[in-house]
C-alpha cells in the first residue's frame, strides 16, 4: 500500500485503511464495508475513541474524494 496508508482485512466486514497524518494525535481510518458503505473515523487524540464517525455511501465518498483532491468543479 502507499506510504503512510496501512490496510487491514476485517473478516466478514471489509477492509480498514489507516492514514498517517504525520502527527501522533491526529489520524483517520476508513472502513470499506461489504456493500460499498464507507465509515470515516477521525481521531484527534492518542486514544482509541474517534472524535467523529461518518457513514458514507459510494456516491458521497466519491464527492468527498473529488473535493479533497481538487477535482470537483462546480458547474
Amino acid at each position: 500500500m502507499g506510504q503512510g496508508v496501512h490496510m487491514q482485512e476485517l473478516p466478514g466486514i471489509g477492509k480498514r485503511y489507516d492514514i498517517d497524518l504525520g502527527s501522533p494525535t491526529q489520524r483517520i481510518s476508513v472502513v470499506v464495508r461489504q456493500g460499498h458503505i464507507r465509515d470515516l473515523y477521525v481521531f484527534t487524540s492518542k486514544g482509541d475513541e474517534p472524535t467523529a464517525v461518518l457513514e458514507l455511501t459510494s456516491e458521497q465518498a466519491l464527492k468527498l474524494g473529488a473535493v479533497l483532491t481538487g477535482t470537483f468543479f462546480e458547474g
